[in-house]
């Protein structure tokens, strides 16, 4: 046997491998499982090449312009990188590390369901950690929001909410009301309904231009959050509304803030008038939290700045602490007895919807979060990037900060160089991805006064390096 098979002491990692027989604290391999062992070992050349060669990134070229960073482990409020670097997160992974990393309430949740099982149909059965999750998610929205659907992503539950918005028309004999009003500047999620209610430019979309469905778009809100109110700021979407609510089934947009669109802030009267507005025309109103719910901008949900209810609530993203996907779609008893018009049920179904292992994280993120003192931190946050996000404005190829709760925005006259400023960023400790021509950061809830001083230095020094590399 030993002429054939050669052992060597147990690693870390040795369970990635199969041994044929195990003796005390040793392993025996046959030669070629030694080859893949010493194969899966060698990180740095071998993960990296092989990501580059054969795995495609977000909104990225198959073949990208620098070497991606390669994560070995996160806690708190840092990514540990392969070479040894920590750095700080000021993206709480698109958004939804709302908790910083590594969380012991949130492991520990994760580890108790998956001694019971990690996921169940939801078809014909349910458990408890959904309907947990359902009466938590209930209970601390609106009180007219009583029903609601769990899924995989944001993306998906706006095709949801899109789909409960058409259904409720259309079981109803109302085949007219076909279309949805977006805003320009918005965005909704990668998937096909979601796509179709993004901006057509900004949206990263115009790709699948004369693909997508044929909704109807309109200006983008104008007025900034602490402006003064004017009527002009509404009259573009009033009137479209005016004109074309009998095609119209439902109006989206992201409450107070938009995201991935532009990082825009508007003002809550804003929303207001389109409430009211859906109100008068018979309109139903979507609302996108997927990136503001769960206290990013210092209200639970953003809509509670406006103090309005929606016909229907997307949430998602930090639902789960950034532990894993999980998304859901809540409504009114009035949409869904409208879609039940005739016999009919919504028609969407997952495979893993509320996935039991998603839900049982999120019932511990939701705890956590709504037992914590998380408006105090936002408003600590919220004070600080005001202050320290100020100085940015003496910039030259600064047009201007945007700050609400824990997203600190800085908007350039210039679009952003990706390439350039990612690596700059990383040499300074801290992980930022700019987009557009936008600079900014949402930073996990327990980012210390220090951890996020780093964070705006580096956003200042990055850009103050920019514009001067582009002079050049």
């Amino acid at each position: 046997m030993t002429d054939c098979y050669k052992p060597f002491e147990k690693h870390e990692n040795i369970t990635q491998l199969k041994p044929l027989l195990q003796i005390g604290c040793c392993y025996l391999f046959s030669p070629e499982t030694i080859e893949r062992k010493e194969h899966f070992m060698d990180k740095k050349f071998k993960f990296l090449e092989y990501d580059k060669e054969h795995i495609l990134h977000p909104y990225s070229p198959s073949v990208p312009a620098n070497e991606i960073p390669l994560v070995k482990s996160a806690y708190g409020v840092f990514l540990e990188l392969d070479d040894g670097k920590k750095i700080i997160d000021g993206m709480s992974s698109w958004w939804s590390v709302i908790h910083g990393y590594n969380v012991p309430e949130l492991n520990d949740a994760a580890a108790d369901q998956l001694s019971n099982m990690s996921h169940v149909m939801f078809g014909g059965l349910t458990h408890e950690s959904a309907i947990r999750l359902a009466k938590t998610l209930i209970d601390i929205t609106d009180e007219s929001l009583e029903h609601i659907f769990f899924s995989d992503s944001g993306s998906v539950s706006v095709e949801v909410a899109l789909k409960m918005a058409f259904q409720y028309w259309g079981s109803q004999g109302n085949k007219k009301k076909n279309k949805v009003l977006s805003f320009y500047k918005g965005y909704h999620g990668d998937t096909f309904g979601a796509m179709s209610v993004c901006d057509p430019v900004t949206g990263m979309h115009s790709a699948f231009d004369g693909i997508l469905h044929k909704n109807i778009f309109v200006e983008e809100p104008m007025c900034g959050f602490d402006d003064e109110w004017d009527e002009t700021y509404i009259e573009a979407f009033q009137k479209t509304v005016e004109q074309q609510h009998e095609e119209i089934a439902a109006v989206i947009i992201e409450p107070i803030v938009q995201g991935a669109g532009g990082m825009r802030i508007y003002s809550p009267e804003f929303l207001k008038r389109v409430r009211t507005i859906c109100d008068e025309y018979g309109v139903l109103l979507i609302l996108d939290e997927v990136a503001t719910g769960f206290g990013r901008t210092g209200k639970l949900f953003a809509y509670e700045f406006a103090d309005i209810t929606p016909d229907i609530l997307c949430v998602g993203k930090a639902l789960t602490g950034g532990y894993i996907s999980l998304a859901a779609t809540l409504t009114s008893k009035k949409v869904i007895q409208g879609i039940e018009s005739n016999g009919n049920v919504l028609m969407h179904g997952p495979t893993f919807m509320a996935n039991p292992l998603a839900c049982a994280i999120a019932n511990a993120s939701l705890e956590l979060l709504l037992n914590s003192s998380w408006q105090k931190s936002i408003k600590r946050i919220e004070a600080q990037l005001k202050d320290e996000l100020k100085r940015c404005e003496g910039l030259g190829i600064v047009k201007e900060t945007r700050i609400l709760g824990a997203i600190g925005v800085v908007e350039l006259s210039k679009e952003v160089d990706l390439s350039f400023m990612s690596q700059l960023f990383v040499q300074k400790g801290v992980w930022v991805r700019p987009f557009l021509n936008l600079v900014y950061i949402m930073p996990p809830f327990i980012i210390s006064k220090d951890e996020l001083t780093h964070l705006t230095s580096a956003m200042f020094e990055v850009i103050q390096e920019f514009e001067v590399y582009i002079e050049k």
